[in-house]
């Protein structure tokens, strides 16, 4: 410190642990499913998505729309089941996957925005507690039909996406 300068502090943040928060929420009823695991890898997705086939059992086919994330791939259930499961939770999901820096295409982002909001806004120290209370999170919002009204349609994306689909193919200028 000088003299006659005011004094500094620096803040120096501790990180004192992370976890992986999975989420999947169907719109139009406000069903949500979500885990809350240790780590982020293609263990934890895959069982995720094996979670939620389980959750639909009438369904053909379940479209799932995810970022470009590593562990967000099809080879996680060839990784972490049988050949037979990992076949039929291929057979079951169509992955829809955001355009990078895109993710707020990805309505969950939505529902991971509400959480931060109105449940992760303080520290947790432990695991089980944060567990605890995401879970409690989304089963309540689950239980009261929140739902999300989608009106982003695809013809807006693609004006809004245009020079992206451009860059792809020049054809598709015609999207202005």
């Amino acid at each position: 410190m000088e003299s006659g300068k005011p004094a500094r502090e620096n803040y120096a943040y501790s990180k004192h642990g992370s976890c992986s928060v999975l989420a999947a929420i169907e719109p139009k009823t406000g069903k949500r499913l979500a885990h809350v695991k240790e780590q982020r890898t293609k263990k934890e997705f895959a069982f995720f998505m094996f979670d939620l086939v389980k959750s639909y059992p009438e369904a053909v086919k379940i479209k799932v729309v995810l970022d470009n994330l590593n562990t967000h791939e099809y080879s996680a259930f060839y990784q972490e089941f049988d050949a037979e499961t990992a076949a039929w939770l291929t057979e079951k999901i169509e992955f829809v996957f955001t355009p990078k820096s895109a993710s707020w295409l990805n309505m969950i982002e939505i529902e991971f925005s509400a959480l931060s909001r109105q449940c992760l806004n303080r520290r947790i120290p432990f695991i089980k507690k944060l567990e605890s209370e995401v879970l409690h999170f989304f089963k309540e919002r689950s239980q009261k039909g929140i739902k999300i009204n989608w009106q982003f349609t695809q013809e807006d994306a693609r004006k809004k996406l245009n020079r992206r689909y451009s860059e792809v193919n020049s054809a598709n200028s015609k999207y202005k």
